[in-house]
């Protein structure tokens, strides 16, 4: 059997999954989260014309040099000056204070001259009038739904449109399951032949980084029972992702007792490298994802395939994050798999300068801690020669 391309894959992988339904929210426990509608403004911005400046406003009129004008009185923020200003007046304005008519200039206090009740103006005067026109920033009724997670600006952009709650996308819940043998948890003792469990930390923080809500299952063990209780405890997420289990030896018993319990296999093994196990389908009412066993495996798959589910979960649009570098050093041709090798970026000119790591065996995760992002040699590629353009995957 042929193996599939990344790309197919890919289009196959999203096919299991569409938009969540909605849920209103408080804007408070809005950060982070995905609009499935717009939000209108339910009031103008600002509702008056306001000073941008501390200093003092004076009909357009008398807005000439050296002319010398009499306070009148006095405007803040919270308190408009109440009276109307005649010819030959000028009001006291600070910052955020509404203006005391519709056809004035805010002088900058720095920039008059005060003796007692009477300024003088300076024989150089400026052309801005340093005054917020009503609705400057948005105005009643204007909507705002960004494409995007909302965050701490986008919260302060809705505050100030009185709007105090939002309608998004519910959170994807993402059921993780580890599984072998071999594996025990941060914390605990690992036997002779026994390591430490860490794929599911990294699929968690991954998904609780994409907005969503991750639940770490027990480890389930390669045997039929204890694979069937931790999928039962699966129940009710949108997606359940496993690691390891889904090669071909006789402890990969992952994907024969998924089908038993309805899994929908739509395919298994891609060509990619690392992660060439990888399996997907449906299964009851969630989408599955099968990554491999070894770590960086899991990662990489998890970055290109899990992290494209979790955006379409949300209702957000597909991302390109390839970008482009130069080889700092010469490459040796790749295989029949497209190959993502761990590799470190350095700024360069025009684009930056990328090093893939001397080890890539997808076993070591302290290179992946170190790498900066992917390095993509297409299938078939030949020899690289250093300063030539190709393409990467940033890692956040």
């Amino acid at each position: 059997m042929s193996l599939l391309p990344v790309e197919d894959a890919l289009e196959k992988v999203l096919a299991l999954v569409e938009p969540l339904g909605t849920e209103v929210v408080p804007l408070r426990a809005a950060v982070g989260r995905v609009m499935a509608e717009p939000a209108s403004a339910r009031l103008t911005q600002p509702p008056f014309s306001a000073s941008a400046m501390d200093g003092y406003w004076l009909d357009v009129a008398d807005h000439l040099p050296g002319a010398k004008l009499t306070v009148e009185g006095e405007a803040a923020a919270g308190r408009a000056y109440a009276g109307t200003p005649t010819p030959g007046q000028a009001v006291r304005i600070f910052t955020g204070a509404p203006v005391p008519g519709p056809n004035g200039v805010v002088v900058l206090q720095e920039n008059v001259t005060r003796e007692g009740d009477t300024i003088t103006l300076p024989q150089e005067l400026e052309t801005h009038n340093n005054i917020r026109p009503e609705g400057q920033d948005f105005a009643q009724g204007e909507s705002f739904g960004p494409e995007r997670p909302l965050t701490a600006r986008d919260l302060g952009l809705l505050a100030a449109m009185n709007v105090s709650e939002v309608t998004v996308r519910r959170r994807p819940v993402v059921a993780i399951i580890a599984t072998g043998d071999e594996l025990v948890m941060p914390g605990e003792e690992p036997g002779p032949d026994q390591i430490i469990c860490s794929n599911s930390f990294i699929i968690a923080a991954l998904a609780e980084r994409m907005g969503a809500e991750a639940r770490m299952l027990p480890i389930a063990r390669d045997d039929r029972d204890s694979l069937r209780t931790v999928f039962e405890l699966a129940k009710g997420a949108d997606l359940v992702v496993t690691s390891g289990g889904a090669s071909v030896g006789a402890h990969d018993l992952v994907g024969d007792v998924a089908e038993e319990l309805g899994l929908e296999r739509r395919f298994w093994k891609i060509a990619m490298r690392p992660g060439k196990p990888l399996m997907a389908g449906r299964m009851g009412g969630a989408a599955m994802l099968g990554l491999p066993g070894n770590p960086v495996s899991a990662t990489v798959c998890a970055e290109l395939f899990l992290r494209p589910m979790l955006r379409k979960l949300a209702g957000l649009p597909p991302e390109s994050r390839v970008q482009q570098a130069q080889l700092a050093v010469d490459t040796g041709p790749t295989g029949p798999r497209t190959h993502y090798m761990r590799a470190r970026l350095k700024p360069g000119n025009p684009l930056p300068r990328v090093t893939p790591f001397d080890n890539q065996d997808s076993a070591m995760l302290s290179i992946l801690s170190q790498a900066d992002c992917l390095l993509i040699r297409p299938i078939g590629d030949g020899p690289r020669k250093a300063g030539e353009t190709v393409d990467i995957l940033p890692l956040d």
